[in-house]
């Protein structure tokens, strides 16, 4: 483990060494972020979900960060580059940025004007203009350099030749780099224009047909929004400052005599090199950075988004009438039991011809009826709002909640793998419509089949970083998912894939193993699950729960291996684990007094496991 990361992440995060030190080292043994949440409290001095994703996140960033360190000293060393001096400054490179600016002089070019330049013999006279601006006379040094055979066919092409190594050197400067990137971040603008004759193919865009910001607080969707409409190439993005405060930061760098015959050189040589390479090149370092910032931005308000819509309140287990609305398809309709299974599905039309719609609303009279239905869900798509006012005409029971759904996705849903395999018979419309019924007996159990992107609940999600945005959703999703807990023997194979430990070939092992064998009785018998070693049992079993099991403590959020410390409770206590899972409500004698002591008993016992090793209920 390195030190090093320890003290920096510490530092960065203002917290303990040592809680970063026991959270890298749970990770390090594949420990997932909810189980070191929940259970390893004692062991991280209470970090939450937060704090061990950011973490894990930086951890993750040094290591790539002395990854490219290390391939720049190879490189460099391959080349015999390598100096004393230039390796302490590649060693202490804290950023990315600092690392490459570092590098840039030796990093290896395509044939540059400079490089050329080089090869023509100009080297020596760029030397003594750059070192002598005071003194020295360029047309003089310059005419020795005068040679037709190797290209230089005049004294100005020459210094031409110089100015070209000088503008080179200024562009490779890290301290320049750095203070006109300063400048970029703190005026540059952001400007987009139309493209020649695109003013109404891309009128979508006609917002940003001539649009100027600062770059330092354009909003992540304004920057994403001009980033896509270059990239359908309606328009043209800059980002620049003012050309003359960049001028004016940089010539003071290298132009040490102002009005001398060669520093007036030195400084023509350092507008060549903002105009033609330096300001290009932290423009293209804006962009990328500028961009990757909107992405977090965009990718944080669609995992906050997602996590709102998979932890929206279940209407728990009833008998569902759901409809999937439409107009000239009509509307499918299915009826579910109070587990989510198809009992039935019929398509109605409720808004063509009268006798259709008298035939509708009987057919749905009858539905209701006769499957005994205890709510009604209606997809929120084309048709969602005339269907709903349909359905509230039909003078149903005042009792029956009819309840809009956020139908996004279903649609992917009912053509996925796993749609196809529950009902392999059933149409696409009725598959759709089964999603929806269930999206309102349990939003997180359904919404975990879909892939996180296609709920629909941010924008720009194809313009942003992919892999950055399925980390972020695929975090959201198993936080929502192990928050909750899963009930081990009805949860979908969907489901058990994001409980901690657990994998999609894990989750398919425990529910064929559960059709095979019947229902689990006990989390135990997780361990006769094939590939479901000790290691996966110890992060997913705390997750995942049993009703009416053989230990009552199954159906709780209590560890197994915490199990040990409520046995000894209860001898203490002399009650039952029911009566310590319902808070002890009801225990034999003197209530209060019992409850203090087994309290105290409990905290001083599971102090004392801690250290042991174990983990914390």
């Amino acid at each position: 483990m390195n030190e090093n990361y320890i003290a920096k992440i510490a530092g960065e995060l203002k917290i303990q060494g040592r809680q970063v030190a026991a959270t890298a080292r749970l990770l390090a043994e594949g420990a997932t972020v909810p189980f070191i949440a929940r259970y390893r409290k004692e062991a991280t001095g209470t970090l939450d979900e937060v704090a061990i994703t950011s973490i894990r996140d930086r951890m993750l960033s040094l290591v790539e960060l002395d990854q490219r360190r290390e391939a720049i000293v190879k490189s460099l060393e391959e080349r015999n580059l390598l100096t004393d001096e230039l390796k302490s400054a590649i060693t202490k490179a804290e950023t990315l940025t600092a690392l490459e600016d570092i590098y840039q002089p030796y990093r290896p070019k395509r044939r540059t004007r400079a490089i050329i330049a080089k090869e023509q013999g100009l080297e020596p006279l760029a030397d003594t203009i750059f070192n002598g601006q005071a003194t020295v006379d360029p047309l003089a040094e310059a005419k020795p350099f005068v040679d037709a055979a190797k290209g230089v066919e005049s004294v100005e092409k020459a210094l031409a030749g110089a100015r070209d190594i000088i503008a080179e050197r200024v562009s490779d400067d890290a301290i320049a780099r750095s203070k006109l990137r300063e400048l970029y971040w703190s005026k540059a603008l952001v400007r987009s224009k139309v493209m020649t004759d695109k003013q109404e193919a891309g009128a979508k865009f006609k917002d940003y047909f001539d649009w100027s910001e600062p770059v330092s607080n354009i909003p992540s969707h304004r920057m994403l929004a001009i980033r896509r409409g270059e990239e359908e190439t309606f328009l043209m993005m800059r980002i620049t400052p003012p050309e003359e405060d960049a001028l004016f930061l940089l010539e003071p760098l290298f132009v040490k005599a102002p009005g001398k015959l060669a520093g007036e050189q030195v400084r023509l040589a350092v507008q060549d090199s903002y105009k033609r390479l330096l300001g290009s090149a932290i423009e293209v370092e804006l962009r990328i950075e500028s961009k990757a910032r909107a992405d977090r931005e965009a990718i944080r308000v669609f995992a906050d988004n997602l996590r709102e819509l998979l932890l929206a309140s279940p209407l728990g287990q009833k008998n569902m009438l759901a409809i999937d609305p439409g107009f000239r398809t009509g509307c499918k309709v299915v009826c579910l039991d109070r587990q989510g299974k198809l009992l039935h599905h019929d398509v109605v039309y409720p808004s063509q011809s009268d006798s259709r719609i008298r035939e509708a609303a009987d057919a749905i009279r009858s539905m209701v009826q006769k499957f005994q239905i205890e709510a009604i869900a209606i997809g929120n798509g084309t048709a969602g709002r005339e269907t709903e006012t349909f359905v509230r005409t039909l003078k149903l029971p005042a009792s029956l909640p009819i309840v809009m759904v956020n139908e996004s996705g279903a649609s992917i849903y009912s053509a996925s793998e796993a749609a196809r395999e529950e009902f392999p018979n059933e149409d696409l419309t009725v598959r759709g419509s089964v999603s929806i019924g269930r999206r309102l007996m349990d939003p997180l159990a359904e919404l975990v089949k879909l892939d996180p992107k296609s709920i629909g609940v941010g924008q720009y999600q194809h313009d942003v970083d992919q892999r950055a945005l399925k980390n972020s959703l695929d975090d959201v999703v198993m936080s929502c998912v192990n928050g909750v807990g899963v009930e081990l023997n009805t949860a979908s194979k969907q489901l058990l894939g994001y409980v901690s430990g657990l994998n999609s070939t894990l989750a398919a092992n425990i529910v064929a193993h559960r059709n095979e064998n019947g229902p689990f009785k006990s989390r135990s018998e997780l361990l006769k699950v094939p590939r479901l070693g000790p290691k996966a049992y110890e992060q997913a079993a705390g997750f995942l729960r049993i009703r009416d099991g053989e230990n009552p403590l199954d159906a709780s959020a209590v560890h197994p291996e915490s199990y040990p410390i409520l046995d000894r409770m209860t001898k203490d206590l002399n009650c039952s684990v029911q009566d310590l899972l319902k808070g002890l409500t009801a225990p034999p004698k003197n209530p209060a007094t019992k409850i203090r002591d087994g309290n105290r008993r409990f905290a001083n016992s599971h102090r004392h496991s801690q250290r042991a090793g174990q983990a914390r209920p």
